[in-house]
């Protein structure tokens, strides 16, 4: 028998088992594709703070960003920029592999192959079963870091993460682009945003997040943005993904818990995962390493890491996912007359010289945002419904 079973070995999966290895559990990552770092559609950029928090390879970051070009439905630019590189953007396939085999050097183990179809408690365990030949593996606890879509949170009784958007992405050609850009519109990506992020001197990555199809919006995205000469034509190979926007109500069960896309820890504004994903699982680690000296692995012991991920993240993903939906539901009119009047009340510069904002925590530019009167006024009669909780 295992101590701890981690379904889906993705960077959250693999850091949850390289935190237990570590601290001396045996730990097994079940992985059900034939290798890691399969992921397709995923711009993999994250910040500089997660870089250095989690001692990310320099191997694995293809480039660094300093700024970004934001383009309106109506083509205005507002241009963000640092002094100090804010993000990276990762080759995810080395990136992912670099995390397994940190894992493994702790002494975690990895098994491929091996997709897992059911979980059952108990007295003395979990029971984790596999398709096919897999059979199936025992262990004291079982965390469940296998992405969003997943069944297995349905199957113990947590149920899905209740919102979620869609996200298309292509490998593309782009000589000469050195700066990530982001276009908002209706006609490109409603109620979103798409991206064009370069990635080496010849090679870019586009996407967009959509509610509806995602599909015809990229190949939109793609042909104009082959028409004004930013990446070369071709036989593009899309990728898709679901991203959800909101967590599941409980993360945690009898000798279970979830961590990562699996449970909805995403940034609602970008859909990014990784940051939030990695930090969740040392606390799910952590939380289980405190468990299991106890020999209490309940649900009332392992709520703990429910309220710890939820005092560090809660507020962030609440206050995003509000700026989501309002930002749905502006008109291109709007979104225009806004990019007006950041730059005519400076308040691009004001935001860049805070120093409490940052990539990856969004809630502070957020609410300095809407808290402008000329912004509110765009905006129209909006209510703050975040101040001082932690409810997601």
């Amino acid at each position: 028998m295992y101590d701890v079973i981690v379904v889906g070995g993705g960077p959250v999966g693999s850091r949850t088992a390289y935190v237990l290895a570590r601290q001396g559990w045996g730990a097994i990552v079940l992985e059900k594709k034939g290798v890691v770092g399969d992921k397709l559609c995923c711009t993999g950029i994250i910040g500089q703070e997660c870089v250095h928090n989690f001692d990310i390879d320099e191997s694995v970051i293809l480039r660094k960003v300093k700024s970004a070009r934001l383009f309106s439905p109506a083509g205005k630019m507002l241009y963000i920029k640092r002094s100090e590189y804010q993000a990276s953007v990762l080759d995810r396939a080395a990136f992912d592999l670099a995390m397994a085999r940190r894992a493994q050097n702790a002494g975690a183990q990895y098994r491929f192959d091996s997709a897992v179809h059911d979980i059952r408690v108990t007295k003395e365990g979990v029971e984790v079963y596999c398709e096919g030949r897999g059979g199936s593996l025992s262990a004291r606890a079982v965390v469940i870091a296998s992405g969003y879509g997943t069944r297995l949170t349905e199957r113990i009784g947590l149920g899905r993460a209740a919102d979620f958007i869609a996200g298309a992405q292509a490998e593309v050609v782009a000589k000469g682009q050195d700066e990530i850009e982001v276009y908002l519109g209706q006609e490109i990506a409603p109620g979103c945003f798409g991206w064009l992020v370069p990635t080496t001197a010849e090679n870019a990555r586009v996407g967009l997040l959509s509610r509806r199809a995602p599909e015809t919006y990229l190949k939109r995205l793609l042909e104009s943005l082959a028409a004004e000469g930013k990446i070369m034509p071709g036989e593009w190979k899309p990728s898709y993904s679901a991203i959800p926007l909101r967590p599941l109500r409980k993360t945690c069960g009898e000798r279970i818990l979830v961590v990562g896309d699996a449970a909805g820890q995403v940034k609602p504004t970008s859909g990014g995962g990784i940051y939030y994903g990695m930090l969740c699982a040392d606390i799910a680690a952590n939380t289980l390493n405190t468990a299991l000296h106890r020999d209490d692995l309940s649900v009332k012991n392992l709520s703990r890491y429910d309220r710890e991920w939820r005092r560090k993240l809660g507020r962030e993903i609440m206050i995003g996912y509000w700026a989501r939906k309002l930002f749905e539901r502006l008109s291109d009119q709007q979104v225009d007359r806004l990019f007006d009047v950041v730059k005519s009340n400076h308040i691009d510069e004001a935001l860049l010289e805070d120093k409490d904002v940052s990539f990856d925590w969004h809630s502070r530019a957020i609410v300095k945002l809407v808290g402008r009167t000329a912004v509110a006024r765009v905006l129209g009669g909006i209510r703050l419904p975040f101040r001082g909780s932690n409810d997601i």
